[in-house]
């Protein structure tokens, strides 16, 4: 065959594919922004199930090309009924931000771009935009300047990336060079987490072959927090290599752990404190909200995400290391291929555990620059603001019971505490089924301390208190409706 005779790029998918680059990404900019626009008129949960996503897509594989117009309208028809309205200002599933259209903006043009941010030569503009992006998110954190930030995929991949400096540093203090030789033989590392600890970081232990079971549990108080006294008991008997883990932002109450008393116990041992912060951490940026992570700024690294407060797209977190030689000698990976960093110059594969992946700090730089320092804290107290004033408006009704002291922007909800425990569990979970089916918010469900509750996380930037009014109205109109039910 000749090099004439094979088919160019453009002639792909036959000749009826008319449709220019500049047509297409602006089809899918007006698909995105419609999505956006008509939220208010979209139930907050989808209305396809798993099993109607998949009958929506499936399809025999196909034999022939199709026009990319023709595919990019089937995908948004197949996939808009399967979407969870994530981006509404009445989403209180999880901790999720709105993904604010600055930085879906930016994101866009990172997928266009088509970068590789593993090092500083195959596109300096990313492993740029990730050396300002970082001073700036040290700056607004209020953590030490000189420590070293990884761009991630979340909190998951940050506390991993973290806890394995951690692994590298308290190992190598004790003449084990873990990165080397790994774990077999290594001497043990003690952990020490609290009870009510993220189930992700348990996961990060387990892929790290530190084990999920293998830690001291240390006790925690009726918010989550970890209890000192306890954890002065749990230190005390730490000899040798050590890790302690605590937390800002329990997932369900929002406590933060007391920094300020457990950083130097944990110090006073050796050990490398690590805090997964995933949105606790954020309370840094707002003087209100400051005090509740009061000293977190002594610990050794920080895990957190920009998907959440920060509004960016998902696909972005923060590992954070104080040392930058343990967090680059866990992470960097070499070959004869990639080029050396020179002085001054940073490669975002060296903080990461990447090498070729998408360029993830231009969303981060585009929402710092586009909010800025004040314009973060305003976001960050409003949704604090709008927290406790949905609590204390639920409060209000009789039978209901909010299960936390509202300090960040966690509510956790009881219904029917008036009654039974058992009537309670169930009134809650028929209470939260009726919500979801309504479809006027969106909240989920959790176990705590044992009894069924409803978790409600604001984190949305569009989230105000007239949302959070339709939204209690909403709540209250469910609960009577299962209540009378009930009786």
């Amino acid at each position: 065959m000749s090099w004439t005779q094979l088919q160019r790029p453009s002639d792909l998918a036959g000749e009826a594919d008319a449709v220019s680059t500049g047509e297409l990404f602006s089809s899918a900019a007006s698909h995105a922004a419609r999505f956006r626009d008509l939220a208010d008129n979209r139930l907050h949960r989808p209305s396809h199930d798993y099993a109607a996503a998949v009958d929506a897509f499936a399809a025999p594989l196909p034999e022939r090309a199709s026009p990319m117009g023709d595919v990019l309208d089937a995908l948004v028809t197949a996939a808009e009924p399967g979407l969870h309205l994530t981006t509404g200002p009445r989403f209180f599933g999880w901790v999720i931000g709105g993904s604010h259209p600055m930085g879906v903006a930016a994101d866009f043009l990172a997928s266009a771009w088509g970068q590789n941010a593993g090092n500083h030569t195959v596109s300096p503009s990313a492993a740029a935009v990730e050396t300002v992006a970082s001073r700036w998110l040290l700056e607004l954190l209020g953590l030490p300047p000189c420590s070293s930030v990884g761009f991630v995929t979340g909190a998951t991949v940050a506390n991993f990336t973290c806890l394995a400096a951690a692994r590298g540093d308290v190992l190598l203090r004790v003449g084990w060079d873990v990165d080397a030789e790994g774990l077999f033989g290594a001497p043990p590392i003690r952990i020490l987490i609290g009870d009510d600890a993220h189930t992700t970081v348990f996961s990060a232990l387990q892929f790290l072959g530190l084990g999920h079971d293998r830690v001291v549990r240390v006790a925690a108080d009726d918010q989550g927090r970890i209890a000192p006294s306890a954890f002065e008991r749990a230190i005390a008997d730490v000899s040798g290599p050590c890790i302690a883990i605590l937390q800002a932002g329990q997932i369900n109450t929002g406590a933060c752990d007391d920094f300020r008393t457990l950083i130097p116990l944990a110090k006073s041992k050796g050990a490398w404190v690590h805090v997964d912060g995933a949105f606790g951490l954020w309370a840094q940026a707002s003087a209100q909200r400051r005090h509740l992570t009061s000293g977190v700024e002594q610990a050794d690294s920080w895990a957190t995400d920009g998907h959440k407060w920060l509004q960016t797209p998902y696909d972005c977190g923060y590992a954070i290391v104080r040392d930058e030689l343990a967090h680059r000698r866990a992470m960097t990976i070499s070959a004869s291929y990639l080029p050396l960093a020179g002085e001054g110059e940073r490669d975002p594969s060296h903080y990461v555990p990447e090498l070729s992946r998408r360029a993830r700090g231009f969303a981060t730089w585009a929402m710092i620059r586009h909010l800025g320092r004040s314009g973060i804290e305003v976001m960050i107290d409003r949704a604090c603001g709008v927290a406790e004033g949905m609590a204390r408006a639920l409060a209000r009704e009789p039978g209901i019971a909010i299960g936390n002291d509202v300090v960040l922007n966690q509510v956790i909800v009881r219904f029917g505490a008036d009654l039974a425990q058992e009537a309670a569990d169930n009134l809650t979970r028929r209470t939260i089924g009726a919500i979801q089916r309504e479809g006027a918010l969106f909240a989920g469900g959790a176990a705590w301390r044992g009894r069924q509750v409803m978790r409600l996380s604001v984190t949305n930037y569009q989230t105000d208190s007239a949302e959070a009014a339709k939204a209690v109205d909403a709540i209250l109109r469910a609960y009577r409706s299962e209540r009378r039910d009930a009786v």
